[in-house]
C-alpha cells in the first residue's frame, strides 16, 4: 500500500500518471529532484528523532548480519553507486572503525585502481577490424588434411594448400590446428594400429577350412582364402579327407590360378589346425609368403576370415541342403562370384571387392532408369542392376541432359 501511495504521489507531482501528458520537460525534472531531496531529508530526520535504544538495537542487528555475510561470501562485488554511498558514509565514521564496519580492504582499493588504469588505456573501441577472419571452408579443410595425414606438420599442410592454389601463412595453419586440439607437429611415434593394418592389408591373405554336413551326414571340407585388402574371397579346394597332401595340392592350385598377384602378398594368416602341415607352409614360403599362425583358441586373431565364414553360413550353407562335393563346389562357386562382384561391404565403403581399386560409381537418378534383378542360387539372394533404356527414351533423356547443360547460368 505504501508503494502504491508513493507511486500515486509521484505521478501527481511529475504529471506522468494515468492522466498526465507524455514527454519530459525541465520543469518536471526539477520537481522530481526536489521531491527526492525532501524524501531523503525527512528520512534523515526520522532516524535522528528515533529513540536511542531502537537505533542501537538496529545497529547490532546490522553488524551481526555483516559478520554472517563475511563468513559466507568470500568476495563482495560493489556497483559504482554502492562505492559512492560507502565513500560518503565513511566521512561520518572514525577511521579506526572502518575495518569493523566496511568490507573494503587495501586489496580492494588496489583492484579498483587497476581497473581504472585498465579502462584508461583500453583502446578496444578505437581498434580496427584487423586481419579478416578465416573462411570456415578453409578451416575445415585444414583440419581434414591434418586428421587424414597424422605424419604431416603444419608447414606440410600449408604447402598442400598452396599447391591447391590458396596462399595461407604457416602461423595461421598452426593456430587452426591448435584451436582444434590437433598437434601442429607431425606424429613422431608412428601410425596408429588402424592405419598400420590398413596399409598392410594389401599384403595379407587369410585361409581357413569350413565344414559342411551333407544330406547323408557326410562331412565335406572347403578351403577358402580371403584377401584382407580387397575382401575378395577364393575357393582353394573341396575334399572329404583334408590331409596334408590334399591341403598342399590345394595351395599349389590356388597360387597357380592366382598368378602374378601372389607377388604382392607378404603374409598368410592361418590357425593351428592339423590340416595345415609343413608341406602346406612350404608351398607359400616358396613364393616369399611368410606364414603367421594365430594363437590357440583365438578366432579373433583371424577375424576377417572368420567373419567371411560366418557370412557364408548365414547367407548360404544354413539355408541349403548340400548333396555331395560337386553340389557344394557349384554352390560356393556361384556365391563367391556374387560375393566378389555384387555384394557391398562396409569396410570398403559399401563397394564390392571388384570395385575396391576404383572410385565409387557416379550418382544417377534411379527414377529415370529401369532396375532389373538377377536371382542367385535359385532366388536365395538377388542382385540388382540398371537395365539399358530403349533407344527412343535414351535419346530423349540425353537431349534433355544436353539442354540442361547448355542452359546459361542466370
Amino acid at each position: 500500500m505504501r508503494w502504491v501511495g508513493d507511486s500515486l504521489l509521484w505521478g501527481s507531482i511529475t504529471g506522468s500518471g494515468p492522466g498526465g501528458l507524455a514527454g519530459w520537460d525541465h520543469r518536471r525534472v526539477v520537481i522530481s529532484i526536489v521531491y527526492m531531496l525532501v524524501r531523503c531529508l525527512l528520512s534523515c530526520l526520522t532516524v535522528l528523532t528515533r529513540r536511542r535504544l531502537t537505533k542501537d538495537a538496529e545497529l547490532l542487528v546490522l553488524r551481526h548480519q555483516n559478520a554472517v555475510l563475511r563468513r559466507q561470501v568470500s568476495r563482495v562485488r560493489y556497483h559504482p553507486a554502492d562505492r559512492l554511498w560507502l565513500a560518503a558514509l565513511s566521512r561520518l565514521i572514525p577511521r579506526r572503525r572502518w575495518g569493523e564496519v566496511f568490507t573494503v580492504t587495501p586489496a580492494t582499493l588496489l583492484a579498483w585502481h587497476r581497473r581504472l588504469v585498465t579502462r584508461k588505456w583500453d583502446y578496444a573501441s578505437r581498434r580496427g577490424p584487423g586481419r579478416p577472419p578465416m573462411a570456415d571452408a578453409i578451416r575445415k579443410l585444414v583440419i581434414r588434411i591434418a586428421t587424414e595425414n597424422p605424419g604431416w606438420g603444419h608447414r606440410r599442410v600449408q604447402g598442400e594448400l598452396v599447391r591447391l592454389g590458396h596462399r595461407i601463412a604457416a602461423s595461421t595453419v598452426w593456430q587452426i590446428l591448435h584451436d582444434a586440439w590437433i598437434d601442429p607437429a607431425p606424429r613422431r611415434t608412428g601410425p596408429t594400429w588402424k592405419q598400420f593394418l590398413t596399409a598392410q592389408a594389401l599384403g595379407i591373405i587369410a585361409a581357413d577350412f569350413v565344414h559342411v554336413d551333407t544330406v547323408l551326414l557326410r562331412r565335406v571340407y572347403a578351403l577358402v582364402v580371403i584377401e584382407h585388402g580387397t575382401r575378395r574371397a577364393h575357393l582353394a579346394g573341396i575334399t572329404a579327407h583334408p590331409d596334408g597332401a590334399c591341403t598342399a595340392q590345394a595351395a599349389r592350385n590356388f597360387l597357380m590360378d592366382w598368378g602374378h598377384r601372389a607377388a604382392s602378398v607378404k603374409f598368410l594368416i592361418r590357425d593351428r589346425a592339423g590340416q595345415f602341415t609343413s608341406s602346406f607352409d612350404a608351398v607359400f614360403a616358396a613364393e616369399g609368403i611368410k606364414i603367421v599362425a594365430s594363437p590357440p583358441q583365438a578366432p579373433r586373431a583371424n577375424a576377417i576370415c572368420e567373419r567371411f565364414i560366418g557370412t557364408l553360413r548365414r547367407e548360404v550353407l544354413d539355408r541349403l541342403l548340400i548333396v555331395n562335393e560337386q553340389h557344394l563346389r557349384r554352390v560356393l562357386t556361384e556365391f563367391l562370384l556374387h560375393y566378389n562382384t555384387a555384394r557391398p561391404h562396409r569396410s570398403l565403403g559399401q563397394l564390392t571387392p571388384a570395385q575396391a581399386a576404383s572410385q565409387p560409381p557416379e550418382p544417377v537418378n534411379l527414377a529415370d532408369h529401369r532396375i532389373r534383378q538377377k536371382q542367385v542360387l535359385g532366388g536365395l539372394t538377388r542382385e540388382y542392376y540398371i537395365a539399358a533404356l530403349p533407344p527412343r527414351v535414351a535419346a530423349e533423356n540425353a537431349g534433355h541432359h544436353l539442354n540442361h547443360i547448355s542452359e546459361p547460368h542466370r
